[in-house]
């Protein structure tokens, strides 16, 4: 390998990435929601581990006051059988031209679902946002499911950066053999703990690409190509540019500009609202 490939490797997968890391945990995403009153340590730390936040919620609910009376047995049944709780979506932050945020970039589209669909939602992220590996992890089949394999949208992916690590992890993710774009970025999120603060980010990344079939010459191949890193941030480069993106994830549907983390009921309610 030569000493420039060298040192693109080693700028991409240092242990000094940590610190950038630890800035995207604080930058990731801008949601406006409730949660965005806590400090950007603790949210980030809340989405990056979502078992633990519904742990301590169910804890605190299920907690009464001593002094309340128990309910009467009608009312249970009453509360059973009450409407569900209609869904607040979420804001719009505006709009952009929806033919021009289709057109083609540098690098092949990476989307799943019909091209007609009636609903088109792209998404920028990052990989080391733990926002977008909690929408990922917990929303995203979900919705594939309900809506993309049935042919009612287009889910389209964007690379968005923030990060050394971020930029090799989606370098992997394009260098996976055919089809397994998608695969492997959902087995980096499910992951995202283990290699994105790991001491040694070259070789977290390499067990997990192994396990997708990269070898340890594949490996090094993909992340020493200078035009992949350059055409990576060249999408991220253009989303800032063209589209204001600022935060990850941010989702634009049908041309409508949305950021921050969905939870399944809110993304269904979006895309109802579209369809």
């Amino acid at each position: 390998m030569s000493a420039s490939a060298m040192n693109l490797t080693k700028r991409l997968l240092s242990g000094a990435a940590i610190a950038t890391v630890a800035l995207v945990l604080a930058a990731c995403s801008d949601e406006k929601k409730e949660t965005a009153s806590t400090a950007p340590t603790e949210a980030s730390e809340t989405a990056a581990n979502p078992a633990t936040d519904a742990i301590t919620t169910a804890s605190t609910a299920a907690a009464p006051a001593s002094t309340e009376a128990k309910p009467a047995a009608g009312t249970e049944v009453a509360q059973s059988t009450a409407a569900p709780v209609k869904v607040e979506l979420p804001s719009s932050e505006g709009s952009v031209d929806q033919a021009k945020l289709l057109e083609p970039g540098v690098l092949p589209e990476m989307a799943l679902g019909e091209a007609n669909a009636p609903v088109t939602i792209v998404e920028y992220m990052s990989m080391t946002c733990p926002h977008c590996a909690a929408f990922h992890n917990n929303t995203f089949e979900a919705i594939k499911t309900k809506y993309i394999d049935s042919g009612k949208v287009r889910f389209i992916v964007r690379e968005f950066p923030f990060d050394p690590r971020a930029a090799a992890a989606f370098m992997l993710a394009r260098c996976a053999p055919e089809g397994q774009y998608f695969p492997m970025i959902s087995m980096l999120f499910k992951q995202q703990q283990q290699w994105a603060a790991a001491q040694n980010g070259r070789d977290a990344l390499l067990q997990i690409s192994k396990l997708a079939g990269f070898t340890q010459e594949s490996f090094e191949a993909c992340l020493t190509n200078q035009k992949l890193l350059d055409d990576v941030n060249s999408v991220m480069q253009r989303g800032a540019k063209d589209f204001g993106v600022q935060s990850t994830p941010t989702f634009f549907v049908n041309g409508e500009h949305y950021s921050g983390d969905m939870s399944v009921d809110v993304m269904s309610a979006l895309i109802d609202s579209k369809l």
